[in-house]
C-alpha cells in the first residue's frame, strides 16, 4: 500500500470516522512493516558487530558479551526518556493539536539531551571498573572496559537518534526511521571493517564504527523531523525550547516507571551475566551470540510494538479507546503469528545462525542447544512485547513495570539460581523460556482489561 493510503487511514482515525476491521489491519501493517525493517536494521548492526568480533576469537566475543547487559541498561534509559515525550506527541497529534505537539517535542529534545550527557559521564566514570564488578576474567576486562567506554561516549548521539525516530513514529511516519536504520546498517558494515580489521582496533573498533554509523545516518532523521515532517517541522512556529514544569511532569509520569522498568529488566540481565560468568568464557560467548541470534525472532514483535504504541496513542488522543483496544489486539495477533514462525525457523536453522557469528565449535554447539530451548517461548514473548508497547502508547507504564519486576526477578532469576548450577547455560535459558511464557500470559490479561487506557495527555 502507498504512503498516501496510510495518511488517509490515519486521518480517518484522527477525525473520528468509522474504520472497518480490514482498514484497521491495513493501517497496522502499513505502520508495522517499516518499523519491523527499522528493527531489522538495528539487529543486523548487532549481528555484524558480534560476527566481526567473533572472528577475532572467543575472548574478544566474551568481552562484548560481558558488558552487553550494561549497555542495554544505558540504552534503555535513552528509549525511556524519548517515550516520555513521544507518547504525549502521539496523543496530541491524534487530537490534531499539532502546535502543542511541536512545543512538547522541542522541550523534549532539550530535556533528553541534558539527561543523556549526565548518563554518558556516569558511564565513562564506571567503565574501568564494570567488567571486574561483573566477575569477568582478567583476560577480557581491558577490552570490555574500552568497548563500554566508547559506547557511553556516544550515548548523547544515541539519545538524539532514538528521539528523532520516536517522534517520527509518533506522527505515524515509520518509513524514514526504517530507511535510516537500513542506512546505518550498511555504513556500520563499512566502518566496522575499517576499524576492526584495516586499522586493527579490534573490539574498540566495533564500538566506534557503530557509534559513528548511528551519528552520520540519524542526522538525516533529525533534519527530516525538524524541516520536512508535516505535523512536527519546527518552521511552522517558534514556541519555546525551554522545558517547563508541565511538560516535565507529564514526561516523568511516563518515563519514571520506564526508568524503573529498565533498571528492573536490564538489572535482571546484569544479574544473569553474574550467574553465567562463572561458567567460563565459552558459556559467556555462547550466551552473547545466542541472544544476538535470537534477536531475529523478536524483530517483528518490537517493530509491531512501535506501531502499536503510535496507533494506541493516536487513538486515545482522538478519544477512540475502542479503536485503541482493537489496534492492540490486531498487532498482538500479527506479532504472535510472525514470531511463532520465526521460532520454528530458529529451531531448525540454529546451527547456521550460530555459525555466522563464530567459528568456535564449542560455542556453536552450546549456542544451538539454548536457541532450541528458547524457540518455545516466542509466541507468548510476542504477546508481552506488544502488550507493553500498547500500554506505553496509553501512558500506562507503572503497572507494566510492576508486572515485569515480578516476572523477571521472581520467575526468571529465581529459577536461574536453581537451574544454572545444575544444568549450566541451558539451565539459565530454560528459566528464561519459562519466564517469557509467564510474562506473555500476564500482559494478555492486562490488555484484556480496561484500566490501562486511563491517561489522555491531549485533554
Amino acid at each position: 500500500m502507498s504512503a498516501s493510503h496510510k495518511d488517509i487511514l490515519l486521518e480517518k482515525l484522527r477525525g473520528g470516522q468509522p474504520m472497518l476491521r480490514r482498514e484497521q489491519l491495513k493501517l497496522a501493517w502499513l505502520l508495522g512493516l517499516p518499523a519491523m525493517l527499522a528493527q531489522l536494521g538495528t539487529i543486523v548492526m548487532e549481528y555484524i558487530d558480534a560476527g566481526m568480533v567473533g572472528r577475532l576469537g572467543s575472548e574478544q566475543a566474551a568481552s562484548i558479551g560481558l558488558v552487553a547487559t550494561s549497555t542495554w541498561i544505558f540504552g534503555g534509559f535513552c528509549f525511556a526518556n524519548s517515550s516520555g515525550f513521544s507518547v504525549q506527541v502521539s496523543q496530541l497529534i491524534g487530537s490534531r493539536n499539532y502546535a502543542k505537539a511541536r512545543e512538547v517535542m522541542r522541550k523534549g529534545f532539550v530535556s533528553v539531551l541534558v539527561f543523556s550527557l549526565v548518563l554518558a559521564f556516569l558511564g565513562l566514570l564506571i567503565s574501568p571498573f564494570l567488567p571486574h564488578w561483573l566477575g569477568g576474567d582478567a583476560a577480557i576486562c581491558a577490552d570490555a572496559s574500552a568497548y563500554f567506554a566508547i559506547f557511553c561516549a556516544f550515548l548523547p548521539v544515541m539519545q538524539i537518534a532514538v528521539t528523532s525516530c520516536s517522534m517520527l513514529q509518533a506522527s505515524g511516519n515509520m518509513k524514514i526511521p526504517s530507511f535510516v536504520e537500513v542506512a546505518a546498517c550498511i555504513l556500520d558494515i563499512a566502518l566496522n571493517y575499517l576499524f576492526i580489521y584495516v586499522l586493527g582496533m579490534g573490539v574498540k573498533g566495533a564500538a566506534l564504527g557503530t557509534g559513528l554509523a548511528t551519528m552520520i545516518t540519524h542526522a538525516f532523521a533529525l533534519w527530516y523531523l525538524f524541516i520536512v515532517c508535516p505535523e512536527l517541522n519546527i518552521l511552522q512556529d517558534s514556541s519555546s525550547w525551554i522545558p517547563d514544569k508541565e511538560s516535565l511532569k507529564a514526561a516523568f509520569g511516563i518515563s519514571g516507571p520506564m526508568w524503573l522498568q529498565n533498571i528492573i529488566s536490564r538489572g535482571a540481565y546484569v544479574m544473569s551475566t553474574v550467574i553465567v560468568a562463572p561458567l567460563g568464557t565459552i558459556a559467556i560467548a555462547a550466551n552473547s551470540f545466542a541472544i544476538t541470534a535470537e534477536s531475529f525472532c523478536y524483530m517483528p514483535g518490537y517493530g509491531l510494538s512501535d506501531a502499536a504504541t503510535s496507533l494506541v496513542g493516536q487513538s486515545i488522543g482522538a478519544k477512540r479507546k475502542d479503536l485503541a483496544r482493537q489496534f492492540a489486539y490486531i498487532t498482538t495477533g500479527l506479532a504472535a503469528a510472525m514470531m511463532t514462525a520465526a521460532g520454528v525457523l530458529m529451531y531448525i536453522f540454529a546451527p547456521q545462525m550460530m555459525g555466522v557469528l563464530t567459528n568456535d565449535p564449542e560455542v556453536i554447539a552450546l549456542g544451538v542447544k539454548v536457541l532450541r530451548i528458547e524457540a518455545f517461548a516466542e509466541t507468548l514473548y510476542a504477546v508481552s512485547i506488544i502488550g507493553y508497547g500498547s500500554c506505553v502508547g496509553a501512558g500506562d507504564t507503572m503497572v507494566p513495570m510492576i508486572l515485569n519486576f515480578a516476572s523477571m526477578w521472581v520467575v526468571r532469576i529465581g529459577l536461574a539460581f536453581i537451574l544454572t548450577p545444575k544444568l549450566g547455560l541451558a539451565g539459565y535459558w530454560i528459566a528464561m523460556c519459562i519466564e517469557l511464557n509467564v510474562r506473555g500470559l500476564i500482559f494478555f490479561l492486562r490488555i484484556r482489561g480496561k484500566r490501562w487506557m486511563k491517561k489522555d495527555f491531549a485533554e
